[in-house]
């Protein structure tokens, strides 16, 4: 007996590795085959892709006049549009959009008197985003230029003091502002493996909006966004 537990022994110690191994190998394909299909939920696309987002708007105005600086209480409005993902590398792409925003600002000077600017662009910002993969969704963390046109404006106000209230085009005229706007764009968000996506986009506008502005008078735009959107796969 002692020596066919011996045998019985010897013959398990010859079998094991080999068990072991097609246990291994059959397993192990499994298991990469799940982590690819989870990598693959996570990382960006490896071709382009679409995407639509909308949400509220916050800007105000920084203004300078013979010198003296001033930034405006917040206007809140709206900007929405499309944006499309470019893959550059893994975890890296391009994010160009076409927004539509509602930016401005609104200065209160006491009593009923106060002061509005209501200006609506279309911005083209261009991100330059990364994407790492955290949980089953990723980050996204996003800097750019970005460049806009003024389609359309209001500046109105009223000054109870005077009984004095106007409103007008900002535009136009040569003491207006210009239409053409630029500066700096930056966005952080997070995108669920669904598509779904939440973030924050700032803008800093950098051009002189003013016509005949100088170092001592100019007219600049500020704002933020938070937007919810969506990515088509």
């Amino acid at each position: 007996m002692k020596h066919a537990n011996l045998k019985h022994h010897k013959v398990w110690r010859c079998a094991a590795p080999f068990l072991i191994a097609c246990m291994t190998f059959g397993w192990f394909p499994s298991f990469a085959q799940q982590a690819a299909q989870m990598n693959s939920i996570n990382q960006p696309p490896a071709t382009a892709s679409f995407g639509i987002k909308v949400g509220p708007n916050f800007s105000s105005v920084t203004t300078k006049f013979s010198g003296s600086k001033e930034t405006s209480n917040l206007l809140t409005s709206v900007s929405g549009g499309v944006y499309v993902n470019v893959p550059l590398a893994p975890e890296f792409y391009l994010q160009p959009a076409l927004l539509f925003e509602q930016k401005g600002a609104k200065k209160v000077y006491g009593g009923n008197s106060d002061e509005l600017f209501r200006l609506n662009y279309l911005t083209l910002p261009v991100n330059f985003t990364f994407a790492p993969a955290v949980g089953t969704g990723q980050w996204m963390v996003g800097i750019g230029p970005y460049f806009g046109y003024g389609l359309s404006g209001t500046h109105s106000g009223s000054f109870a003091d005077s009984l004095i209230s106007f409103s007008h085009d900002p535009f136009s005229g040569d003491n207006g502002l210009k239409r053409f706007d630029a500066g700096l764009n930056v966005l952080i968000g997070y995108q669920l493996a669904s598509g779904i996506n939440f973030g924050v986009q700032s803008e800093l506008g950098l051009v002189n909006l003013l016509k005949n502005g100088n170092s001592d008078n100019s007219f600049r735009n500020t704002s933020f966004q938070v937007t919810i959107g969506y990515t088509f796969r």
